[in-house]
């Protein structure tokens, strides 16, 4: 073996490196070039699959862990290069007091918030999409709605029925008080026979969703972005005035 053939990879020419990376590249993510985004005032917060919580879901679940998304949530309020947050959901729901923890950090950030519904916004989705200062669904999403249910042993005693009754009435309060549906709608809705074929509740398309009051308007991601810089604009002429 030649020296040339013992060369460190740190010394390998410019071809060759690039090279490399584009190989990488392709092996990742299956394509040879990468968009890059510019520096941006705004926060991209996914929340994609499944909201996992305290229980780890099996390696073949689309997930998104809370304890991953917490710290971004922090961040963003912590960061004075970001001016505001947009919400990108597209979930079936998933564990209710991960999923209202993530509901009450999101509502409770000082900085302008807007969320989108796109393809479901489900079960736990609905407080997450809500918690924001205006929300969007697309014309083709939907919401499913439903009491809450437990999985695993369950005591069939009165005390896990109240237990169930007053984690249900948090997640009816959260979403009545964040949104402009009735509790009354809500309730009716979560509580419909006859919709869903395997459980009670509602599945509420995007168009239903912004006349029940529980999405303020129909958009994508345009309407989002041109929305949350008008509330980051409104949000610096009041520190201004301040």
């Amino acid at each position: 073996m030649t020296d040339k053939d013992k060369q460190n990879p740190d010394q390998q020419n410019p071809d060759q490196q690039n090279q490399s990376s584009l190989v990488q590249k392709i092996q990742q993510l299956g394509q040879s070039s990468v968009p890059t985004a510019p520096d941006s005032n705004i926060h991209i917060l996914s929340i994609i699959g499944q909201v996992e919580g305290h229980v780890q879901l099996p390696p073949q679940n689309k997930t998104t862990k809370y304890e991953h998304l917490i710290p971004q949530i922090v961040a963003v309020e912590q960061n004075p290069k970001i001016e505001g947050l947009i919400v990108l959901l597209n979930t079936v729901g998933g564990d209710v007091e991960a999923g209202l923890a993530l509901s009450e950090m999101i509502a409770s950030i000082s900085k302008p918030t807007v969320s989108i519904v796109l393809g479901g916004g489900h079960s736990i989705g609905v407080p997450i999409a809500v918690s924001t200062n205006h929300s969007f669904i697309a014309p083709t999403a939907t919401m499913t709605i439903h009491p809450i249910r437990l999985t695993g042993l369950v005591i069939g005693v009165p005390q896990t029925f109240e237990y169930l009754d007053k984690m249900q009435e948090r997640v009816i309060q959260f979403v009545t008080k964040h949104s402009n549906i009735k509790e009354e709608k809500f309730k009716e809705l979560m509580f419909e026979k006859g919709n869903l074929t395997r459980d009670i509740g509602t599945n509420v398309v995007g168009t239903d969703a912004v006349k029940y009051g529980l999405i303020d308007a129909i958009g994508g991601v345009k309407e989002a972005m041109e929305k949350l810089n008008e509330l980051i604009g409104q949000n610096q002429d009041g520190k201004m005035i301040q």
